[in-house]
């Protein structure tokens, strides 16, 4: 992720630990205007990455996402 905003930041910030709310808006923070967020998105919910923030969502809202297109998936299905 050599393009994106996070590639000047503290690698920590998109990785904090439990309870660190601050960290997490940080991340969201610099993930916000960040040129390549789609990009960055989909290739961890590709890789189905399980730590830290990607594309501005945290583990739960990705998690959650891949389960909303899932779903809409399967309702569009023929059949």
């Amino acid at each position: 992720m050599a393009a994106g905003a996070c590639a000047t930041e503290d690698y920590e910030t998109f990785f904090p630990k439990p309870g660190q709310r601050n960290s997490v808006r940080d991340a969201k923070s610099i993930c916000a205007g960040c040129s390549i967020k789609a990009e960055c998105l989909e290739g961890a919910l590709e890789r189905v990455e399980r730590f830290g923030i990607w594309g501005g969502l945290t583990e739960r809202e990705r998690m959650r996402l891949r389960g909303q297109r899932r779903k809409a998936a399967l309702l569009s299905e023929p059949g």
